[in-house]
């Protein structure tokens, strides 16, 4: 059984950085696309960044500029380096994949933006 594990959650300033990590593991292989997602209170999962095994990326307008997507294919992981962080950006951020056709997610790692 393949899985995703998030890391790299937690609590900052208005401004400031951080950055996620997702390893996959288990029976997952020949990841296409590699994302993250996110889940604020209230709201529903949106997405915020995406790149396939090709290097191809896409992210949603409201990070552009902020935020960059990376992945190291050969170690099944992708970052998601998140600067100028606003409060609008608190939210559970869950890490996606997709592989021969099957979706799979993360248990999410919260990041809190707060002053």
């Amino acid at each position: 059984q393949g899985q995703l594990v998030e890391s790299g959650g937690g609590l900052v300033q208005p401004g400031e950085s951080l950055r996620l990590s997702c390893v996959a593991s288990g029976n997952i292989f020949n990841i296409n696309v590699m994302g993250w997602y996110r889940q604020a209170p209230g709201k529903q999962r949106e997405l915020v960044a995406r790149i396939f095994n090709v290097g191809t990326k896409n992210y949603a307008d409201f990070v552009k500029g902020r935020f960059t997507i990376s992945r190291e294919n050969a170690e099944n992981t992708v970052y998601l380096q998140m600067n100028s962080l606003k409060p609008e950006d608190t939210a559970v951020y869950y890490c996606n994949a997709v592989s021969y056709g099957m979706e799979y997610w993360g248990k999410g790692t919260l990041v809190t933006v707060s002053s």
